[in-house]
């Protein structure tokens, strides 16, 4: 089974939110996860980001996959090490 840290979109008709979840990467996008980890709020500004640190590390111990967007937020939580 490949495991992914994805993004699932949450929220209104143009005003969206996202969780952080642990999925089987042949799952829809917002279909069912396996663990929800952390949400993310593009339209606040600040932008708004909580990740469960613990959570997200033993996952990616496990060898779960972030995709790129998640990646990113991670590196900038510093879960994971910065880009060269």
């Amino acid at each position: 089974m490949a495991v992914r840290i994805r993004l699932t979109r949450v929220g209104a008709t143009k005003q969206p939110s996202y969780r952080l979840v642990v999925a089987d990467s042949r799952n829809a996008r917002d279909g069912r996860s396996i663990e929800t980890i952390g949400h993310y709020n593009p339209r606040t500004d600040p932008i708004e980001v909580s990740i469960d640190a613990d959570k997200a590390k033993k996952w990616l111990a496990q060898g779960a996959q972030p995709s790129d967007t998640v990646a990113r937020l991670f590196r900038n939580a510093g879960i994971l090490p910065a880009a060269k």
